[in-house]
């Protein structure tokens, strides 16, 4: 009786099924032509700020029952498989594979791409720098650990610039070869890992020495063929080499998050919903960040995130990264980086780029 209830329904599901092949097709002939007419003005394969345009789009609307992330997953993947068509994308993160880095990467860009997995975030940098990746995507933020700080000081050095940002949830996993703790000596993971699950581990296993290594991909590559290491690490990570878990959810934050940014040589071009990060340092003087920033309230331009990182000059002077809301080629922005520029010490504009989604 089901059987002859879901037949006409399936029937349906099949017609549409081809509706969609078809019009996936028409869309995938026509970015065909796109990619015809980028390649005879040398335009770039990837355009941030277009795929950010199409997906804040069909968000908008979207009229259900599919939830908007759901949509947005879709049509990044649809999105990233006609890129291929014109060529497919070097992306390289911090590896090995099965790191949150990988994630943010497929996250940002979709699967039909090449992915680079690197030793360490100064590698990303090289990479990228050096034309063998056309992006890189490295962490800049967690919300339990604040600023990763390599990453900011080798965005003081490098030529590239931001073009993009994502966030993404970070769930950690306490994994062995076993399954269980028994024989095990050492847990392993990024130095950040280890310290988003700090009060975990001191409840749970305080006597247990702890090593911090390049990712947490890594300590998991190492518990894979060492029953006396246990890895902090995703389960992703877990299943790449085969690895038991003990404990799952083992962050302090449950709501522990990581921001990363995706670097380039590209610049973008205003998407509607922009961010703009800089750089710069004040003249040693008393109320010179008061002064250096007034340009920003001066012409309403919100700032959403400011972190101070020592210059390392032995004269306890520090660099400021800046967050602000809007395009650098928006009016009131360029007004006020104009300012900034001429009042600081020292400015850099790190990258425009869209928001997160």
């Amino acid at each position: 009786m089901s059987d002859n209830k879901l037949l006409p329904l399936r029937i349906k599901i099949d017609t549409i099924d081809a509706q969609i092949l078809d019009l996936l097709n028409q869309r995938a002939r026509v970015a065909e032509e796109v990619g015809h007419v980028k390649a005879e003005t040398n335009a770039p394969v990837f355009r941030p700020e277009r795929e950010a345009q199409v997906l804040r789009g069909v968000a908008e609307r979207n009229p259900g029952p599919l939830l908007n992330e759901d949509i947005q997953l879709i049509f990044r993947e649809i999105m990233s498989a006609c890129r291929a068509l014109e060529r497919r994308v070097v992306v390289a993160f911090l590896g090995p594979v099965g790191t949150f880095s990988e994630q943010a990467v497929y996250k940002q860009f979709g699967h039909a791409i090449q992915a680079l997995p690197c030793v360490s975030i100064d590698e990303v940098f090289r990479a990228t720098e050096a034309g063998t990746a056309d992006f890189g995507v490295v962490p800049i933020e967690n919300s339990s650990e604040g600023a990763i700080n390599r990453t900011l000081d080798l965005l003081l050095q490098t030529s590239l610039a931001i073009s993009g940002e994502l966030a993404i949830p970070v769930q950690h996993s306490l994994m062995s070869k076993s399954g269980n703790m028994e024989g095990v000596s050492r847990i392993c993971a990024h130095s950040q890992a280890l310290a988003q699950c700090q009060a975990w581990l001191n409840q749970h296993y305080p006597h247990i020495e702890r090593q911090a290594v390049a990712s947490n991909a890594e300590a998991a590559r190492m518990a894979s063929g060492d029953y006396t290491v246990a890895a902090i690490a995703s389960e992703i990570a877990g299943t790449q080499y085969n690895l038991g878990i003990v404990s799952a959810h083992i962050q302090d934050d449950p709501h522990n998050r990581t921001r990363f940014a995706v670097i380039g040589r590209l610049h973008t071009t205003p998407s509607g919903k922009d961010q703009t990060s800089i750089v710069l340092a004040t003249p040693n003087k008393a109320g010179a960040v008061y002064d250096l920033l007034a340009p920003l309230s001066k012409h309403g331009v919100s700032m959403t995130r400011f972190e101070s990182r020592p210059a390392r000059t032995g004269n306890w002077e520090y660099y400021f990264y800046v967050d602000v809301e809007g395009h650098v080629m928006d009016e009131r922005v360029a007004a006020a980086m104009a300012e900034l520029d001429a009042k600081a010490a020292f400015f850099k504009v790190l990258g425009s780029y869209p928001c997160t989604l």
